[in-house]
């Protein structure tokens, strides 16, 4: 008989293994944890250290990780920072350093943080899973539903430093080798998960989705794997019917000589860019190197504002992918020896654009109605300070076009300034428009045994181009225009299909059929894209007449229902309760300053708000629109500054006793400039003075003011912004009583590139 516990008896003593009890801790702040051990199960709220470095330079973190071979279970433990959940562009510090070997951290919840959790130095082997990262660090955006703001822009070009730490992140790895992610969640961020110089990982069952900047970011970062991620809406700057520019946020990014990687069997819809590669500033100065040989495979990049695929500078490879309903399915310029092959591209402005490619092969892509199919072209001069055109070839050249169908696109081929271009192995054609446009010589466009469908006379003007006229190599092979031989093999080389195995236990990333689709679905607010887990009051449409300004509001969210609690400045008609979702027809009389409407939801089941914070089912939750409809009338004067002025110039001299060259009158302050901002004036080493005088109601009211370069603003003569410096788009915000007359002054200066000058007002509760 065995015994399950000790046995004394006659013959034996069978002894018990006691396995080790695995301690059980608190977390405190300044907590170092340095061996295996479980986190008592619990929320903690601790207060964030207020930088991520200290003065030394050294991380300082609210609880650090650090050893080797060692387990840290959290037990769904969660740990707070004690800052104001609705400010999390306020959010500081440090959650968790981890730094050591062969390291696991499991069942995390990590919130209110700059950074949520850091791993650093050589950290080898590291496991994250089913910990959550959400609602760290985002900025306030500032761009509004009928215009973008250019503060909004990211730029994430310079990451040798850890520059990138000032966007924040939910996990961010540096120098972490064979670090593998899975089944972690992160939404309500900028960033879900970045990593730079972190090579041999593996990130795979992840929902890294509504996040403002990039679901996942990497950075000098290779031979990693990608896999089964859901990487939806990580989006900013679109408004649709509006603008649809993106600011470069990204379901993926792959920058600065970044190679070999796997990104297989994701979902990145609904971002900037579903995946946006650039090689690096290293080979735009030198033009060596790249983010090349990377595989993009089986991944869904649809509803991009920009672009479903930016590959530029490099060689990769892009296959099996679908692209629908983005701007661009695939940019490619400057690519080289890429091939993009198998892809579905469907409703995008132009399907594959590439600019100065060379050596690429674009073949058996499935294109719908796309208005153009295929788009190569070069320009007639290089930037002169890059460096790439100086050391690489630029040319648009040796394009093969290969056995791809294009069904209703207007403009299957668009082909211009390129060389050597092959349109060859029974391409079809259906469906279009114009079948070609090309201003290439005739001897570098080789049309060959394609399949061309359509009425006689669109055929008939087919046949008419010019440069298939004269080409000798043009043979069709449907009935009409046999070719002599249309069994001949053709002399293109095969390739392999090289697909890629999905992981054993990776899960469908897909978009459930629940969640909608469509850019029609991106709304973006001030704190990122809405994730339709909550009630939202969306304005679809605005309309002014002379009798006022009609407004259509739509409710989403989960089911229950609403009502009307309150309005100011609005005429409601229809319904003032009922369930969601739900359309709402409001009107604003003429003259109305700002209206706003409160609304109050009760849902069947619990959800979560947009700051993270957990309501239950039953509660009532207050939502609701508002909006400032006053209008200032602005009078903008342009005079021009010597071209060495910078900050100091003398505003008395140059410009207060001056007279303006240029002068205009705008019904609001918003200017972006790349050149000269009117005749007459400089598109450099410039000065603006914009007056405004306005009667208001009484009450309080936000100021914001975007500026580069520097600005000043007066209100009632008294200075309450002064930005006065060469910077990059930033904003001032500032909160004022007002009411009855007032005058606003604003004192502006540019030295050198862009410019930009926006003025917003919005009244407070």
């Amino acid at each position: 008989m065995k015994c399950a516990c000790l046995l004394l008896c006659g013959f034996c003593i069978i002894p018990l293994t006691v396995k080790a009890q695995i301690p059980e801790i608190e977390l405190t702040p300044g907590l170092v944890i340095t061996e295996s051990c479980h986190i008592k199960p619990g929320a903690y709220s601790l207060q964030a250290p207020a930088e991520l470095r200290s003065a030394d330079g050294a991380y300082t973190p609210l609880i650090t990780i650090r050893g080797n071979d060692l387990t840290v279970d959290f037990q769904e433990a969660a740990l707070h920072s004690s800052a104001d959940p609705t400010r999390p562009d306020l959010f500081t510090g440090i959650g968790i350093v981890v730094q050591g070997t062969n390291i696991t951290i499991r069942n995390a919840r990590i919130h209110g943080f700059k950074i949520g959790l850091l791993a650093f130095g050589g950290c080898d082997s590291l496991l994250i899973e089913n910990s959550d990262f959400s609602y760290n660090y985002r900025p306030r955006l500032r761009s509004i539903r009928e215009r973008e703001d250019f503060s909004d822009w990211l730029s994430y070009h310079q990451n040798d430093q850890n520059e990138w730490l000032r966007y924040g992140a939910g996990i961010y790895l540096d120098s972490c080798q064979h670090a593998t992610v899975r089944q972690c969640h992160i939404t309500g961020n900028q960033n879900a998960l970045l990593m730079t110089r972190s090579n041999d990982g593996l990130l795979y069952n992840n929902t890294f989705q509504f996040n403002s900047g990039l679901g996942i970011g990497l950075y000098r970062s290779s031979n990693n794997r990608i896999m089964h991620n859901r990487l939806d809406w990580n989006v900013r700057g679109y408004s649709h019917g509006f603008y649809q520019r993106g600011q470069d946020s990204a379901g993926i990014l792959c920058y600065e000589q970044s190679s070999n990687n796997l990104f297989a069997y994701n979902s990145a819809t609904h971002s900037g860019d579903g995946f946006f590669l650039w090689a690096g500033q290293t080979t735009m100065d030198t033009g060596a190197g790249g983010c090349n040989d990377n595989i993009l495979f089986g991944n869904d990049f649809s509803h991009a504002p920009t672009n479903g695929v930016e590959v530029t500078f490099s060689r990769n490879r892009i296959q099996g992918n679908l692209m629908r309903e983005c701007t661009y399915g695939i940019w490619g310029g400057y690519s080289y020896e890429s091939v993009f092959m198998g892809n579905f591209i469907a409703d995008c402005r132009t399907g594959i654009a590439i600019e100065h490619g060379q050596d690429n092969t674009i073949r058996q892509n499935y294109f719908e109605g796309d208005s153009t199919g295929i788009r190569l072209w070069a320009r007639n001069s290089q930037p002169g300070d890059w460096g790439y055109p100086q050391n690489r070839d630029t040319r648009s050249r040796d394009c093969l076009i290969d056995r791809n169908v294009f069904q209703r696109v207007r403009r299957p081929l668009e082909i211009s300034a390129s060389q050597h271009i092959v349109v060859n192995g029974e391409n079809l054609f259906t469906g279009y428009e114009i079948l070609l446009t090309t201003r290439t010589p005739n001897d570098s466009l080789v049309f060959l045994r394609n399949d061309i469908y359509g009425s006689k006379a669109q055929v008939e003007r087919v046949w008419s181009h010019p440069e298939l006229q004269d080409s000798r190599t043009v043979n069709f092979s449907h009935a009409d225009k046999q070719p002599q031989n249309p069994y001949a093999p053709l002399e293109i080389p095969y390739r392999e299909l090289e697909e890629p195995d999905s992981l054993p236990d990776g899960i469908n990333a897909g978009l459930p059929p629940y969640m909608p689709r469509g850019r029609q679905y991106i709304f973006v607010d001030e704190w990122g894209p809405y994730d339709f887990n909550r009630p939202k009051a969306i304005l679809s449409d605005r309309t002014e007449s002379a009798d006022g300004i009609n407004y259509k509001i739509n409710l989403y969210g989960p089911p229950g229902t609403w009502k009307i609690a309150g309005s100011t400045g609005l005429v409601i008609t229809g319904a003032d309760s009922g369930p969601i979702p739900a359309e709402l027809l409001l009107t604003a009389p003429a003259g109305t300053e700002a209206v706003r409407l409160d609304l109050e939801y009760t849902g069947t089941e619990a959800f979560t708000d947009a700051f993270g914070r957990t309501v239950p089912a039953g509660s009532t939750y207050r939502f609701g629109f508002e909006r400032m409809e006053k209008k200032l009338e602005w009078q903008v004067q342009f005079f021009n500054l010597p071209e060495d002025s910078g900050a100091g110039f003398n505003w008395q001299t140059n410009v207060a006793d001056a007279k303006p060259v240029a002068e205009k009158a705008v019904p609001e302050l918003y200017f972006a400039w790349w050149g000269s901002p009117a005749a007459g004036v400089q598109a450099d080493h410039f000065a603006t003075v914009s007056t405004t005088s306005f009667d208001i109601a009484p009450g309080r009211y936000a100021i914001e003011l975007t500026s580069d370069d520097g600005a000043r603003l007066y209100l009632d003569g008294q200075r309450l912004i002064d930005h006065w410096d060469i910077h990059e788009p930033a904003v001032d915000e500032i909160e004022v009583g007002l009411g009855g007359t007032h005058t606003i002054r604003i004192e502006h200066f540019e030295a050198t590139g862009f410019s930009t000058l926006d003025f917003r007002m919005r009244a407070l509760r």
